[in-house]
């Protein structure tokens, strides 16, 4: 093609005067940039990571352009480590706020989008290859996507707890963090999510007083807290074992009617775990039922409910909020905290129990294998089965019930 003519579909060549050839330059160059393959930076903030880091950079590594790791103060070998995959290594002094450093992490990017992740992260084989299909397809007119976080597991390693996180940030969509503590970037633009996760996997606990103790620096200096701030303020101080204080702020919390929808069902259930363990269950069950308030009720709502009436014996109850979870449909885009368990496996144990007080035998046998068959491994499962059996042949003893909570653990006492 020459620099002054345009093929056109009918074979046929038009001139072009020279005042359009800017303006035909430039949609040419917009549709080879949408072409062109969406590129990623890796982003990180890291101390002493040493043990973790190698193996997070092993699963993220081939879907990354680019590997920014900032160091926010190691004394091991973390540095070290992070020079093997990268040359993009920076220091930043520390100041207790987790946006400066992770923003500081973004402004050294010169990829498309930015990527974070924390040294205690991986992605699985399977997901890593489903965002790899992804960065082949996706394009910067998306500016945030969405990706699963697990960080719970049960025994057999199935997530138990998980919610959606902004994950790829388009560099250059001026969205950053926000929050010295429990730091997030507030979605906008246009929003894709991805059925991908990231897995959450620690090897050992980190400072447990660190963000009690970030809040606390904040507080002291006169900074104001943002309602999300307050939200996960009074979540860490119960953490902490000092439920009243932190019942009053989820009050204040919740009275203001400024935080976001799903935090604020949140703080419904967490205000009614404190109050539940200063010895207040009635107070406790109103703080469950304010929840309702916001919308019809999630799974993990009606799973909390039926866990107050089968402290009470009232199994006729419990078993109409146990019945009403399993209806419920997850809402994972909310960007709610999802506990998958609740939504079949939790209220299936706790129907069998149910049933089996109420005397329905065949209801109960049928809940237990029900739960089975979304954990065949489940120890409760098998215990029940083996008492159902028992009923039958009195020369077999019944064991004993599991250790821990029992009164919610799907387990029939004997």
């Amino acid at each position: 093609m020459s620099q002054d003519a345009l093929i056109l579909p009918t074979g046929g060549r038009r001139k072009i005067d020279i005042l359009q050839r800017p303006l035909f330059v430039l949609r040419f160059s917009l549709l080879e940039r949408k072409m062109a393959l969406t590129t990623i930076s890796l982003c990180m903030i890291v101390r002493n990571e040493e043990e973790v880091l190698a193996r997070c950079l092993n699963s993220a590594q081939s879907l990354a352009d680019e590997i920014i790791i900032v160091d926010t103060g190691s004394t091991d070998h973390t540095k070290e480590v992070a020079r093997q995959y990268t040359d993009s290594v920076y220091d930043f002094a520390w100041t207790d706020d987790f946006s400066a450093a992770r923003n500081f992490s973004f402004s050294k990017a010169t990829q498309d989008f930015c990527l974070w992740l924390d040294a205690d992260d991986i992605l699985e084989p399977e997901d890593l290859n489903s965002l790899l299909s992804l960065k082949a397809s996706l394009t910067t007119d998306t500016d945030v996507v969405m990706l699963r976080y697990h960080t719970a597991f049960d025994e057999a390693g199935n997530p138990t707890f998980t919610y959606y996180r902004e994950r790829l940030i388009r560099r250059l969509s001026g969205l950053r963090f926000q929050g010295a503590i429990h730091e997030t970037i507030a979605p906008a633009g246009v929003v894709l999510y991805c059925e991908a996760a990231v897995t959450h996997r620690k090897l050992k606990p980190g400072d447990p007083n660190r963000n009690l103790r970030i809040f606390e620096k904040l507080l002291s200096e006169g900074a104001g807290l943002s309602p999300r701030e307050q939200f996960y303020y009074a979540r860490e101080l119960t953490y902490h074992g000092k439920d009243e204080k932190a019942a009053d702020i989820l009050r204040s919390y919740l009275d203001a009617g400024q935080g976001w929808v799903e935090n604020e069902i949140e703080a419904c259930r967490t205000l009614s775990q404190c109050l539940d363990r200063l010895g207040k269950p009635k107070e406790s069950l109103l703080a469950l039922l304010q929840s309702l308030q916001f919308g019809p009720p999630r799974a993990e709502l009606c799973c909390d409910i039926g866990l107050y009436f089968f402290r009470q014996e009232d199994f006729t109850t419990a078993s109409f909020w146990y019945e009403l979870a399993l209806t419920c449909k997850r809402r994972d885009a909310s960007g709610g905290f999802v506990i998958p368990d609740c939504y079949g496996y939790i209220p299936d144990l706790q129907l069998c129990v149910c049933h089996y007080r109420l005397g329905n035998l065949a209801l109960a046998k049928e809940y237990n294998e029900r739960a089975g068959r979304l954990k065949p491994e489940s120890q409760a499962v098998l215990y029940n089965r083996n008492f159902f059996n028992s009923l039958s042949q009195p020369s077999i003893q019944p064991g004993q019930t599991a250790a821990g909570n029992a009164e919610n653990s799907g387990w029939l006492k004997t």
